[in-house]
């Protein structure tokens, strides 16, 4: 025995306590339950009367009073409460002490070692046998990967040709009687955006942009199909002078149910130079900006052409809006899709619309662009890597 000073012993008797959760149970010579102390709730042993047959009340103790020897220990007995408990037993010629002790953690750690051990058995019986699966999947993997090169050198060659196709689509800048530029740098090798601008007649200009949700082959599809039908006009009953007949006139024709669940935002408008009209409509695409003032001044004012519509291809029935404004030399129109503006910063932040709208309205040093400084400042904003979105930019300067 240890010979332990008293408050050492006491601690050690309060540490066990409070981590076994410590009941006992006395029963006396004539097996009567006679006192039971300590957490019996714990155990599911609250409520147990005193002076009767204590097997009656606690059958765990069934058969084995009185001892056949003491001290006696039973491991790891589960309790009415489910709880799992060390039942020590101690005895002198009267009475009979029953002392529990929860083991209920170490017995859940050892019944989960004894499963890892069982599984590790059934582990390595199996483990022959997916060897010899893994070397015959090795085998057609390999074979599988000669084809997925090939496969994937031709697939790099024609998306190489589509994009090729997608640029030559786009029109080319002009200069007279106005002049219109563009940047577009696509995420991916193919984009959802597509822009164009065309002579209706004599004396209207069409300007619109697409923008498809989402990336890649079915986008860049779609994005060139919508832009193919403005540039050709072949919306049948839609007069192309008329911006909001030509956005209802595309979403019949493109709903999203026959163009895999892809949908598309689209500006149109249509600018007449003799009286510098401009009316436009939208269909859930960002407001252009107008720039007043010539551009090397510091005094230029940008406004957003707000409107409202619905997207194309989601509603059947949707209806659009015109407005219109004028547009006065010196004066630019910028058009755009909303990867040229919410682009994520490092810090978490998001640019807004103001933001472009300020870049747009600081006056240009010389020699300098303003689609350039746009695009400068969202590769600014973005930090290294390419855009996570299509930035797209067309301008019309009078």
């Amino acid at each position: 025995m240890l010979d332990l000073p008293a408050r050492i012993s006491d601690s050690l008797l309060l540490l066990i306590e409070a981590q076994r959760a410590v009941a006992h149970l006395v029963i006396d010579d004539a097996q009567n339950l006679v006192q039971a102390v300590g957490h019996l709730a714990h155990y599911g042993l609250d409520g147990l009367a005193f002076g009767g047959p204590a097997a009656d009340q606690i059958p765990l103790l069934e058969g084995l009073l009185p001892l056949a020897e003491t001290p006696f220990l039973i491991r790891s007995m589960e309790m009415p409460s489910g709880r799992v408990a060390d039942v020590h037993f101690f005895a002198d010629e009267r009475t009979v002490w029953v002392l529990l002790l929860d083991v209920t953690a170490e017995y859940e750690e050892a019944r989960l070692v004894q499963q890892k051990s069982y599984d590790m058995t059934l582990l390595s019986q199996r483990e022959a046998r997916l060897i010899a699966q893994l070397e015959a999947a090795n085998q057609e993997l390999t074979r599988a990967h000669r084809e997925l090169d090939a496969s994937q050198a031709r697939l790099r060659s024609e998306m190489r040709d589509a994009e090729r196709y997608v640029r030559a689509v786009l029109p080319a800048p002009m200069s007279q009687p106005f002049v219109v530029d563009w940047r577009f740098v696509p995420s991916t090798e193919l984009g959802g955006d597509s822009f164009g601008y065309h002579w209706v007649d004599d004396e209207h200009f069409a300007i619109y942009l697409i923008d498809v949700c989402g990336h890649g082959v079915g986008s860049a599809l779609l994005t060139v199909a919508v832009g193919n039908t403005l540039r050709s006009e072949a919306l049948p009953g839609a007069d192309f002078r008329h911006p909001a007949q030509v956005l209802a006139a595309l979403n019949e024709a493109y709903p999203m149910e026959r163009h895999g669940e892809l949908f598309s935002t689209v500006w149109y408008g249509v600018y007449q130079p003799r009286s510098g009209s401009l009316r436009y409509a939208t269909a859930g695409h960002p407001s252009p900006i107008v720039v007043s003032g010539p551009a090397g001044s510091s005094e230029c004012e940008a406004r957003a052409l707000d409107a409202k519509g619905p997207c194309i291809g989601i509603t059947p029935t949707a209806r659009y809006q015109e407005a219109q404004c004028e547009l006065r030399s010196p004066a630019r129109l910028f058009v755009f899709s909303d990867g040229t503006y919410e682009i994520g910063r490092s810090d978490g932040s998001m640019m807004q619309l103001a933001d472009l709208m300020a870049t747009l309205s600081q006056p240009l040093g010389p020699g300098q662009s303003e689609l350039d400084r746009v695009l400068d400042a969202a590769r600014t904003a973005h930090g290294p890597g390419a855009l996570e979105d299509d930035f797209t930019i067309v301008k019309i300067a009078l």
